[in-house]
């Protein structure tokens, strides 16, 4: 492992907590905007139909792999500036 890698793993973890809260919030936000309701279902949610649990559950897979590619390249971006070299 060089300095980089272990530099970025506090980093990474830290980010991936950040990211998730991000996302969440992103999802809630979203949902609201394609279907007016408040809350997404759940997918044990017995009064929603499929179409809408699997709507909701693509939207928020999407919105979570997005943000937190976004965030772990930012992470990267920043161990690199400084410390001079990529980590991983």
């Amino acid at each position: 492992m060089n300095t980089a890698e272990i530099a970025y793993k506090p980093v990474g973890l830290a980010l991936g907590a950040v990211s998730g809260m991000i996302a969440g919030a992103a999802f809630k936000q979203a949902w609201k905007v394609i279907e007016g309701e408040g809350d997404a279902p759940d997918a044990t949610d017995e009064d929603r139909p499929w179409k809408q649990i699997l709507l909701a559950a693509a939207i928020q897979g999407a919105i979570f792999a997005v943000v937190k590619a976004s965030v772990d390249r930012s992470g990267a971006v920043a161990v690199r500036r400084l410390t001079g070299t990529w980590p991983g």
